[in-house]
């Protein structure tokens, strides 16, 4: 009796297992699927990321990524019988990110100027004071140093021109940013060397260690 009940038991935990993986609905393998799924993630991401990086979110095996990586290519740049688009997918340091074509460059950063306010804010002041006593820094370090998520801030001074990106570590794919030659022109300045040196600045705490030590 106790054996029947054992099996029973095992048997309905077996077809509830089979049914919760039956209710979890399998991604589609169909290369037109993989690749819309990979635009989507590719539309959203700010920094390169790797065929495997890329595999794991879209639900695919790295030859199918692959392979749909390719097709895109191909699409975008007009070779599979479509037109020639105003960007292209690009692999930069072991990774792959959608970018504007170097050609459309000046038009792009023309219309985003032209959208964006006249006066940054007191986050992207923040941003742009770390990135130009701290450059070559990374996103994620300025995150760090500032303890709140900058993506946004960052897009904003790069279509703004104060910031570019310099280069891309090739084992992290993090890109590296530093400021340019616009930042000094509106500060007055002919080169980083002429920043305020910061350490006089900030608080070194001796004022609370010392009264510390008194107590």
């Amino acid at each position: 009796m106790t054996d029947d009940v054992t099996d029973a038991s095992t048997s309905s935990g077996g077809e509830a297992d089979a049914q919760s993986e039956v209710d979890v609905p399998a991604r589609s393998q169909d290369p037109a699927d993989v690749a819309r799924r990979l635009e989507a993630i590719l539309l959203v991401v700010d920094e390169p990321h790797s065929l495997v990086a890329l595999a794991a979110a879209v639900g695919s095996p790295v030859p199918v990524v692959r392979q749909a990586v390719e097709a895109l290519v191909a699409d975008y740049d007009g070779e599979s019988g479509g037109p020639r688009r105003g960007f292209e997918l690009r692999e930069v340091g072991g990774g792959w990110r959608l970018y504007v074509r170097e050609e459309h460059d000046d038009l792009v950063s023309e219309f985003v100027n032209a959208q964006a306010p006249s006066r940054l804010s007191q986050a992207a002041l923040e941003t742009l004071a770390v990135i130009a006593y701290k450059q070559p820094v990374t996103r994620s370090q300025v995150a760090s140093i500032r303890a709140v998520n900058v993506d946004s801030v960052v897009r904003t001074l790069v279509a703004r021109g104060l910031i570019t990106e310099l280069y891309t570590d090739p084992e992290t794919g993090a890109i590296n940013y530093g400021t340019t030659d616009a930042l000094l022109v509106n500060l007055g300045i002919n080169s980083l060397d002429e920043l305020p040196h910061i350490s006089p600045l900030l608080d070194d705490g001796a004022e609370g260690f010392e009264s510390e030590v008194l107590r």
